[in-house]
């Protein structure tokens, strides 16, 4: 699959009622918003079961009803994390055993209305005490059945990568990987480049604060079904550090003639070994500030002066910047 540098993140579109939820949100506006998406030219969706306990990908499938086959995306989706339907609110289960993800697979083709998900990825490392290689083989079974073209890890570490390879290739990785959280440029990017894995990065944007129109009012005003309302990163002194490193991307937005999320995510897919960046979206006027990321090439006084500023205000940990080229 040749994708674009950056996709449609469905995560925030599932709405409230469950323990990860954005708080309400209105439906029309995210069909709207993966109809602009792909009017500009996006090529991927990524979304969850669980993201709104199935409600993200019903929208997914509602918006691309309409859209002829030639218009139609990717969509990726993953599977691993269950709920309770009498209690919404809980946290949801990690869960790896083989029976429970092929009822994930189903469930989710359902709700997609496909025969066939384009990359199916496992979550999260499971609690329920299964092997990587139990759930991995499980995966790599769904795909030569057809039921998947692709298979991927999500928010797993090289040593997982390592086991997991050992039974089948892993296609892909989707760890989270912005300016504030860097870890994965550690050892898993690396990784994944040596290993022809494709790296889909996800909130390049840290969930709005990387945006340049987040602010520390904002971050007061959010609702208690918005899970960012108690994120060390959007309280306090991680807000304040975070929101500093946002300030001091604009006048390398303004230089480019573009936004500040545009900046943040162009900065992910500087680094060696990411082919993509998931960016999330609410609204089709959203898509119109980040978009320009698909197109920008930060050069390396940007990445210097970026790793200046990471820095200088404390924010985020990791390596701060990719080893310029040779």
């Amino acid at each position: 699959m040749a994708i674009t540098r950056v996709g449609f993140g469905a995560w925030a579109i599932g709405g409230a009622g469950w323990a990860y939820g954005w708080g309400a949100q209105d439906d029309a506006d995210s069909i709207a918003a993966i109809h602009r998406a792909l009017d500009r030219g996006i090529n991927w969706i990524d979304t969850a079961a669980i993201y709104g306990l199935g409600h993200s990908e019903e929208l997914v499938a509602r918006a691309l009803r309409d859209r002829p086959a030639s218009e139609r995306p990717y969509v990726f989706t993953k599977c691993g994390l269950t709920w309770d339907p009498r209690d919404p609110g809980a946290q949801p289960m990690h869960v790896g055993d083989p029976a429970s993800l092929r009822r994930d697979l189903e469930g989710s083709l359902r709700r997609l209305g496909v025969e066939r998900i384009d990359l199916y990825q496992m979550h999260w490392p499971p609690e329920d005490g299964t092997p990587i290689e139990a759930y991995w083989a499980e995966l790599a079974r769904m795909k030569r059945e057809g039921k998947v073209r692709a298979i991927g890890l999500s928010n797993h570490d090289r040593d997982a990568l390592e086991r997991a390879e050992r039974v089948a290739h892993v296609d892909t990785l989707q760890p989270p990987f912005s300016a504030i959280r860097r870890e994965v440029a550690r050892e898993e990017l690396p990784w994944c480049a040596q290993h022809g894995t494709g790296a889909i990065v996800y909130s390049p944007m840290q969930a709005g604060l990387l945006t340049g129109a987040f602010t520390a009012e904002r971050a007061t005003k959010l609702p208690p079904d918005d899970w960012r309302s108690r994120s060390p990163d959007h309280t306090g002194q991680g807000l304040r550090k975070n929101l500093a490193l946002a300030d001091a991307m604009r006048p390398i937005a303004e230089r480019h003639r573009t936004t500040v999320a545009s900046v943040a995510v162009a900065w992910t897919l500087a680094w060696p070994g990411v082919t993509g960046a998931i960016v999330g979206a609410r609204t089709a006027e959203q898509i119109d500030g980040w978009i320009d990321a698909a197109r920008l090439t930060l050069d390396d006084s940007d990445l210097d002066a970026i790793a200046r500023a990471i820095a200088s205000t404390g924010a985020g940990e990791g390596p701060a910047r990719p080893r310029p080229a040779a």
